[in-house]
């Protein structure tokens, strides 16, 4: 004979599974993940930060590096204005001196977000 279980504690038990699948389904891919920096492209400077967010830290540095591509086809002080990747960018800071350019770059495709920090050499 099996000992009879009261409805509230099945209950507590149905949430508390639905809570954990929750936890562990949704919310790594949620938060924002810092990855490491690099050198762009011929030695024209670096991207200084790269945080991504629903993406890897390998497909935010492929956006990176299409930016930075997409910049330089329309000239060394130019903005990207076209979608990269499928992505939506644009440049949400920028300084400029006359040797080098220091820019913030937000990117973001539905729920993905793509964004780094460059400094370009001029």
């Amino acid at each position: 004979m099996m000992p009879e279980i009261s409805p509230p504690r099945v209950a507590f038990v149905v949430l508390l599974t639905a809570a954990v699948i929750a936890l562990l389904a949704g919310a790594p891919a949620a938060h924002a993940r810092t990855c490491a920096d690099g050198r762009l492209p011929n030695g024209n400077g670096y991207f200084t930060s790269l945080t991504v967010t629903k993406v890897s830290c390998k497909t935010g540095k492929r956006v990176v590096l299409a930016y930075f591509e997409c910049r330089m086809k329309k000239g060394k002080k130019a903005r990207c204005t076209d979608k990269v990747l499928g992505y939506s960018c644009r440049e949400t800071k920028r300084t400029q001196i006359p040797t080098e350019i220091n820019a913030r770059v937000s990117c973001r495709l539905r729920a993905r977000r793509v964004v780094h920090t460059y400094q370009q050499n001029l």
